[in-house]
């Protein structure tokens, strides 16, 4: 078996060791530099572009590369490492490095990647004639988590300026003595410089 599998290696480009478990209908399109670990297991219609590494995090015997669900696409150049599972109809975007289970039907994006749950929940099913295709595991209109966060904690921050600003004139019309000025934030600015 590790015979044939360097000979493949020799020949693809891609590194499969003979250990690894394989459901059908497993796809990896344009494969050079696909590395996939001796305890990995993918499921069925899975689809893994270039440059992927399937891969484990430690020499110890036992479990150590992760395991694919059914419907999984992991995007080029993804790092997915240790021996957890990646759910069913899961997608891994270009370029992530996913170091924790993914749950069914979510994306996982960014180093370290960060999941991102699906609008739908699981996904639909394969063959419903409803599943969307996600090439290179993008998915429409979806953002980076974190920049979602920044971009409602510059909001939260620009509307409590505004009440503050309120509440000073409301203090000054009533008498109070108020020195202190501080500089607004400019939340797009801010905006800018977080996209």
């Amino acid at each position: 078996g590790r015979f044939v599998s360097q000979c493949g290696r020799f020949i693809t480009g891609i590194e499969i060791h003979p250990g690894v478990q394989i459901g059908r209908r497993v796809f990896i399109d344009h494969g050079m530099g696909v590395v996939i670990g001796e305890t990995a297991e993918i499921g069925d219609d899975c689809t893994i572009y270039q440059g992927v590494t399937l891969g484990g995090t430690s020499l110890q015997p036992g479990k150590r590369h992760p395991t694919l669900g059914a419907n999984v696409v992991v995007g080029a150049g993804a790092k997915v490492l240790g021996p957890f599972t990646v759910g069913e109809n899961a997608k891994i975007g270009s370029n992530s490095v996913v170091v924790k289970a993914v749950p069914p039907g979510a994306t996982a994006v960014g180093i370290p990647a960060r999941i991102i749950e699906s609008q739908t929940g699981a996904g639909p099913s394969p063959g419903s004639g409803s599943e969307r295709f996600a090439a290179y595991g993008l998915t429409p209109n979806i953002d980076d988590p974190l920049n979602v966060a920044l971009h409602k904690l510059i909001d939260h921050v620009s509307e409590q300026d505004r009440t503050i600003e309120e509440l000073k004139c409301k203090l000054k019309e009533m008498g109070a003595d108020i020195e202190a000025e501080c500089p607004p934030i400019d939340a797009p600015q801010l905006s800018r410089m977080v996209d």
